[in-house]
């Protein structure tokens, strides 16, 4: 794997931690409410999230 594949992988990381990190309660609590979505909805927001993903990939010029 590259260089960058690493250093994508670890600021993923450190994007998901600061939420738990910061604000503990808020994030069990979305965490819950993520737990009681259908499959559907997950799918959507998973969909969703790869969009925003692939968008600002291009954006940046590293697609």
């Amino acid at each position: 794997m590259s260089g960058t594949l690493w250093t994508a992988l670890a600021l993923v990381l450190v994007l998901e931690g600061l939420l738990p990190f910061v604000a503990p309660r808020l994030w069990r609590d979305s965490f819950r409410r993520l737990t009681e979505l259908t499959d559907g909805q997950l799918r959507f927001v998973g969909m969703i999230s790869i969009g925003i993903g692939l968008i600002g990939l291009y954006l940046t010029g590293n697609a």
